[in-house]
């Protein structure tokens, strides 16, 4: 990764911020036994958004930074560094997907492809994974939740970033 300009660490600092209130305060935390088992909320979209728009490195550190900071502002069970690993992949992926393509254009496919996949690895498998290993929650009733979640969020992650980007494209051009 090269050298982080002060404008890159405050955009940044602004998705993590934005992570942190959309995961910890604007979304619907449902707890069993100690640990949080559901979470519907958009917390997830400012860690992909910085991993396509900014890169995977960027996209991992907006995650890392966003869990460990809203763990300790709030948190909901003790900390799991295995859930830190997830949302620091739930920025990575998409941006190494969406680097794979030959065209820079961002298309509303390549967007959901790139989201899609990352979301399947870390929501739909590595999250439920963990919560199985750690807290003996059962895989077969957290995973048909977080199918259906994906099944609305993908594509609408994928819309509002196409969106996004192209507003910013005019700001910045």
């Amino acid at each position: 990764m090269k050298k982080m300009s002060t404008k890159q660490m405050v955009r940044l600092s602004i998705l993590v911020a934005l992570n942190i209130v959309l995961t910890r305060v604007g979304s619907i935390r449902i707890g069993g036994g100690g640990v949080e088992l559901v979470r519907i909320g958009f917390g997830g979209f400012p860690v992909i958004f910085a991993g396509l728009l900014f890169g995977p490195a960027a996209g991992g550190i907006v995650g890392i930074v966003g869990d460990i900071v809203g763990h300790f502002m709030s948190p909901m069970g003790p900390y799991m560094p295995h859930f830190t690993l997830t949302a620091a992949l739930t920025g990575i992926i998409p941006g190494l997907v969406i680097g794979r393509f030959k065209e820079p254009k961002m298309t509303f496919w390549k967007l959901v492809l790139a989201i899609g996949i990352g979301q399947v690895v870390t929501s739909v498998i590595l999250v439920p994974y963990f919560m199985k290993t750690l807290f003996s929650v059962p895989m077969i009733t957290t995973m048909p939740g977080r199918i259906i979640g994906q099944a609305i969020h993908i594509p609408l992650y994928a819309f509002v970033t196409q969106v996004i980007e192209k507003r910013l494209s005019v700001i910045y051009a």
